[in-house]
């Protein structure tokens, strides 16, 4: 029988953050979802629990002076709020808001991967959670390294997490409560199709918060000690 710690490990991930503007527009729709009694970030209340675009996942990352990641990370980047997307399969999911994957968004995610270097790869899961996931069945615990689900290049799905274990049923209501970000649709690159396990969803057209934002910072969050390290 497969141990606990096969099944979920502690991991390290690489994370973009966003300008303030765009924080509290993501906080608020943390918190439109909590006083409906969803499911919702805004029920972690540690410091460390801010809006972030995670660019990798993986149980070791090696230490990255800022001389080599500046080279591959060029910060502010411009990027815009799109849809939201659904993660995973049952009747709980994960609920995100996407971020369109602009030509520069991609390029600083591979690049970024190409520096640290390849990972060993696990098997779909479709909804990890926030410090840990799981290999999927018969991948035992690989080596040092293995990139979680929907983090490679050509399979990364850029978002900011709003909720995690949302029920289906209550999706609609979530919906309503939540921006339409109306990226300008002469700057913004076409919509791709989403990957399998994932379904995108317009958002009620209530609110309009901005669509035109920036990444202004990467840190590095490491769930075993549960801190938080600012690389640029």
């Amino acid at each position: 029988m497969e141990s606990t710690a096969h099944r979920t490990a502690p991991v390290v991930s690489l994370e973009l953050v966003l300008d303030a503007a765009t924080e509290a527009l993501v906080r608020d729709e943390w918190q439109a979802l909590a006083d409906a009694g969803l499911s919702s970030l805004a029920a972690h209340r540690a410091a460390s629990n801010r809006p972030h675009i995670t660019l990798m996942v993986r149980r070791t990352i090696a230490p990255l002076k800022a001389a080599q990641l500046a080279e591959v990370v060029s910060l502010p980047l411009p990027i815009a709020l799109g849809p939201v997307v659904l993660f995973g399969t049952g009747d709980r999911r994960v609920l995100a808001r996407t971020i369109v994957p602009s030509a520069a968004l991609l390029r600083l995610h591979a690049d970024l991967h190409a520096l640290v270097g390849p990972g060993a790869g696990l098997g779909d899961d479709d909804a990890p959670g926030p410090d840990t996931y799981t290999p999927a069945p018969g991948t035992g615990a690989p080596g040092p390294g293995p990139d979680a689900p929907h983090t490679r290049p050509g399979e990364w799905t850029p978002h900011v997490t709003l909720a995690r274990r949302l029920r289906v049923e209550v999706l609609p209501l979530a919906l309503s409560l939540l921006h339409d970000p109306r990226a300008e649709a002469q700057d913004a690159p076409e919509a791709r199709q989403p990957h399998h396990g994932e379904q995108t969803h317009r958002a009620h057209q209530a609110h309009q918060p901005r669509a035109r934002s920036t990444a202004v910072a990467l840190r590095r969050w490491d769930a075993a000690s549960a801190t938080v390290t600012e690389l640029l």
